[in-house]
């Protein structure tokens, strides 16, 4: 199993719809809006990397009012 954090910039006033959204995706575990740099840290569960990056880069990222995001894989 890999998890990884996903952080997501959301257009103004997106954060609410975004996370519902990003809650809605297969692989995402939990997701929080957060006060700092991003706007939501989306958890991530999946079997292998490659699952990781389907999701940050083709599944979040094409979410309408998602401006960047910036994904880390736990180590332990």
């Amino acid at each position: 199993m890999v998890t990884a954090y996903v952080m997501v910039k959301a257009n103004t006033g997106e954060a609410d719809r975004l996370k519902n959204e990003i809650l809605d995706i297969d692989g995402v575990a939990d997701a929080h809006i957060v006060a700092g740099d991003v706007d939501i840290i989306a958890k991530v569960n999946v079997e292998s990397p490659a699952d990781v990056k389907a999701i940050a880069a083709d599944s979040i990222q094409n979410v309408e009012g998602v401006e960047d995001t910036q994904t880390y894989i736990a180590m332990d």
